[in-house]
Order: C-alpha cells, then sequence, then structure tokens
C-alpha cells in the first residue's frame, strides 16, 4: 500500500472526486426527460423508464466483476480505463436513431460505470492511513451525491434548453476530460492479487446469499431503492400533466431534494454508533414513507416537502444499511458488500419500469402504491433484522 501525504492527497482527490461528479451524472441523465423519450420515440412511460433500468442493472452486473479484476490488474487502470471509454456510448446516446440503440448506449455506459464507482473506495484505502479514509471516502459519497443532482438538475435544463441530445454531447464531453483528468493526475496502483482468486471470491458470496439475515439486508437495499427510483422516474410524467403542466426545466429542479442526503448521511452515521441500526432504518423507512405520501396530494409546495422527506429518510436508511451488512457478515465483507450493492442495484432496475404499470394502470397513485409496497417490503425485512441484531 502506498500512503499519500497531505499535500499529495489535494493533488489527486479533486480530479478523482471530479470524475465521480460527471460519471453518476451520466447514470442519471435519461431521469428528468422520459416524457421527452415518449414522446421522441412513441413510447409508453414504463418503456421509457428502461433507459433508467438497463443502466442501474449493468450497474449491479458489472460491480460483480470489476472488485476481482482491480485485485488482479490494478485499480488505476480498471478506473482510467472506464472512465475514459464510458465517454464513447454517452457520445452513442446522442445520436441513437431507435429506442434500443439508445438502450444499448445506455447498457454500455451501465457496464462503464462500476469500474470507477465500485472501485474508488478501495482505490483510497489502499493509499490513505486511517486516519485520512474516513474524511475521504466522506468526500467520495458527497461527490456522489453531487453527481446525482447534476445528472438530473443540469441535464435535464440543457435538455429544457437545447434538445435532450444535447445533454448526452455535454456531459460525453465532461466525461472525456475528467477520465484525462485520472489519467494524467491520479497516482498509479500496484495489484493486488488475493489468494483463491475469483473462485474463493465467488465461493464466499454464495456463502453469504444462504445467510438469512444477510438476506433480508439485501432485501432492505433492493426495496429501498425500487421506492426511491421509482418515484423519481415517474415524477416528471406526473408535473408536466395537468393540473401542473410544469416544462422540463421547472421539473428538474424537484431533484434539488437529493441535496438531503448530503446533510443526514454523515448525521445518521453518527446516530448508528449509539442506537441499534435496524432501529435507525425503520425511522428512516417510515420518513421516506411518509413523504411519498405527501406527493398524492396535488400541491406544489407539499409535493416538494414530500420529496425532501423521502430522500431525508432515504438516505438515513441507506447511510446505515453498508454498515449494518459488514456488522452481520462474519467474513469476506468486501464479497457481502458488492452483493449488497447487486441487490441495491438490482431493485433500481426494477424500480425503473414496474412503477409505470402502475402508471399507467392508475396514474401517479398507481405509482405511489407500488413504492409504497416496496418500503413495506423494507421494513418486515428490517424487523426481522432487529431480532437479530442489537447494533
Amino acid at each position: 500500500m502506498t500512503v499519500a501525504s497531505a499535500s499529495d492527497q489535494r493533488f489527486w482527490l479533486i480530479p478523482l472526486y471530479t470524475a465521480g461528479v460527471v460519471v453518476f451524472s451520466d447514470m442519471y441523465l435519461t431521469q428528468p426527460i422520459l416524457p421527452q423519450l415518449s414522446v421522441e420515440y412513441g413510447i409508453a412511460p414504463a418503456t421509457a423508464g428502461l433507459s433508467v433500468s438497463v443502466v442501474v442493472l449493468m450497474i449491479a452486473l458489472g460491480s460483480l466483476a470489476v472488485g476481482p479484476l482491480s485485485d488482479r490488474w490494478g485499480r488505476w487502470p480498471v478506473m482510467v480505463g472506464s472512465a475514459l471509454f464510458l465517454a464513447l456510448p454517452t457520445l452513442l446516446c446522442a445520436l441513437a436513431p431507435s429506442f434500443e440503440l439508445l438502450l444499448a448506449g445506455r447498457a454500455l455506459q451501465g457496464l462503464c460505470i462500476p469500474g470507477l464507482t465500485a472501485v474508488a473506495v478501495a482505490y483510497l484505502g489502499d493509499r490513505l492511513p486511517a486516519t485520512d479514509l474516513g474524511r475521504a471516502v466522506g468526500g467520495w459519497i458527497a461527490a456522489n451525491v453531487a453527481g446525482g443532482l447534476s445528472g438530473r438538475v443540469v441535464g435535464g435544463l440543457i435538455s429544457d434548453g437545447f434538445g435532450w441530445r444535447a445533454s448526452f454531447v455535454v456531459f460525453a464531453g465532461l466525461t472525456l476530460v475528467s477520465g484525462f483528468g485520472l489519467l494524467v493526475m491520479l497516482p498509479r496502483d500496484r495489484a493486488v492479487v488475493t489468494s483463491g482468486g475469483w473462485r474463493q471470491a465467488y465461493q464466499a458470496m454464495f456463502a453469504h446469499v444462504a445467510d438469512r439475515h444477510l438476506r433480508a439486508a439485501y432485501v432492505i437495499g433492493g426495496a429501498l431503492f425500487f421506492g426511491f427510483l421509482g418515484i423519481f422516474t415517474y415524477l416528471p410524467y406526473y408535473l408536466s400533466a395537468p393540473p401542473f403542466g410544469l416544462p422540463p426545466a421547472i421539473i428538474a429542479l424537484a431533484y434539488v431534494s437529493y441535496l438531503a442526503g448530503v446533510i443526514v448521511s454523515p448525521w445518521a452515521g453518527a446516530l448508528s454508533a449509539r442506537y441499534p441500526r435496524p432501529r435507525l432504518i425503520m425511522v428512516g423507512l417510515l420518513i421516506a414513507m411518509a413523504g411519498i405520501g405527501l406527493t398524492l396530494i396535488p400541491n406544489l409546495l407539499l409535493i416538494a416537502l414530500g420529496l425532501w422527506t423521502l430522500c431525508s429518510g432515504m438516505f438515513i436508511a441507506q447511510g446505515i444499511a453498508p454498515a449494518l451488512v459488514n456488522q452481520l457478515a462474519q467474513q469476506a465483507k468486501g464479497a457481502a458488500s458488492a452483493l449488497y450493492l447487486v441487490a441495491y442495484y438490482i431493485g433500481g432496475t426494477l424500480g425503473g419500469v414496474i412503477p409505470g404499470l402502475g402508471w399507467q394502470a392508475a396514474g401517479w397513485p398507481g405509482v405511489v402504491a407500488i413504492c409504497l409496497s416496496a418500503l413495506a417490503l423494507a421494513l418486515a425485512a428490517t424487523i426481522q433484522l432487529g431480532k437479530a441484531t442489537t447494533r
């Protein structure tokens, strides 16, 4: 492991965080423009939602491979190569003449994204002393939140002014620049080959799946992201329809509620050192469910309050659930965390499509009913875990 000095950290953490912002922005570029995609390609809302789901699904699949790959090849080539290559499918999405080709481009984006997002924390752990790691990881999480916000808000504003294809062109350029920033400024590392290789890594994953307590934790992650992504994916249809009739630029501002994650995640993490984690997750889920319920009231101020409440509850739960997984795993904690990410993103994959069927059947109440059911499932799994652990 190479330990970086304080001055060295200031030099290379900036391009790493910048790349994190841009890569997470790429992930959410289609979320605020789904109504435009429906018009452009003549497709139903649930079909348009596939442009979000396919990225999330490919991130889940890619996350299974990039960890062991970075152990064998080194973190640096995986991270830099992924960031640079991501610019290509991002640009191809802007040129897609059909929805099927747009989905293909989005799938390629999803395969590239975990090369940075699933490896960055391991890279930080390899290079930084324990005293600096917490602060650095906190900065990385903040970059993730900023990226999710940027993709939704900035992408939506660009789409409103210049068309949805322009947002992909802009972010393809930003992705390429951030990739070159990593290439030039990020310190190289050495491969850290673990004993047992790929076979041992995947044997550990099967053992974790067989653990009923870890399975419950994975249900929490998947159901949580299902409900959260479902609400925000179909929100543009709700706000662009009567009685609101809002334009894309105003709808994009609704995603500013994502900033609640910056506020509550560190606070929730600190509380988890004092109170039982399942209990805090339950509180977060109940807050999120209350926020979703508020969006049923056709008043823009109450809908905005509901979205902020939803984000606050979601990030309370999400700020604690990964630590709970780490606590429950008796061995191979990295494999346990990777499986949590897979479950989380698979839940998001389904959340990008299934609530769309609710929209087509019953409008916004249909979306709300499906998303609340997912969080109720997470709540039941949390109650089960509360009987197995005290913190």
